[in-house]
């Protein structure tokens, strides 16, 4: 066999499997930054605004609603649809907030279970800000400040690992409880 049969062989077993692992890749990749309450934000407040009907979109985000529901308290589902029926945008818009609120609240919640891991909690300050950005404009300009102020300090609060230990900055705890009250203070009128 000479080399050039060696390398045809070699890439005709390879290619494959590198085609298969890059679309394995970009699936994981798209699939993690999912959010069913804010992909469907759009679809409501148009068939509120327009008295659409949005039976499939309220059902594509049940188990979210539900699950908010069971764990913060909260009253969504039978609003939110009576809402849209009536035609009601604001009552949507305010609902979807009471919502946002409370996933804020929940994402909060597990990164102060985990601020012994810096990229998990990280991630979960990281996207309860998806959520928070979208409530802002509900906000006073004062109430914005501050929640975004509020939200930077829960960040800050969860530490950093530096980079190979270098600039490392231990979690805390304190800090992040407090900041964490603070955001959800401002957002308590919702």
């Amino acid at each position: 066999m000479t080399i050039r049969h060696g390398l045809i062989a070699l890439a005709l077993l390879t290619g494959p499997l590198l085609t298969l692992s890059g679309q394995a890749q970009a699936y994981s990749y798209a699939a993690a930054g999912k959010e069913p309450l804010i992909d469907a934000r759009e679809a409501l407040l148009g068939a509120a605004s327009e008295g659409q009907d949005a039976s499939a979109t309220l059902s594509e985000i049940a188990d979210e609603l539900t699950y908010l529901e069971e764990h913060h308290k909260v009253t969504l589902q039978a609003p939110l649809a009576a809402a849209i029926k009536g035609k009601d945008a604001a009552a949507t818009a305010a609902l979807l907030n009471r919502a946002y609120k409370a996933e804020i609240e929940r994402r909060l919640e597990g990164a102060g279970q985990n601020l012994g891991d810096y990229q998990t909690a990280k991630v979960l300050v990281v996207k309860s800000k998806r959520f928070l950005d979208l409530i802002l404009p509900s906000l006073g300009e004062g109430d914005r400040k501050a929640a975004e102020q509020a939200l930077a300090k829960v960040l800050d609060a969860i530490g950093n690992p530096g980079v190979f230990g270098v600039g490392a900055k231990v979690a805390d705890e304190q800090a992040f409880k407090a900041a964490e009250q603070d955001l959800m203070a401002v957002l308590a009128p919702l």
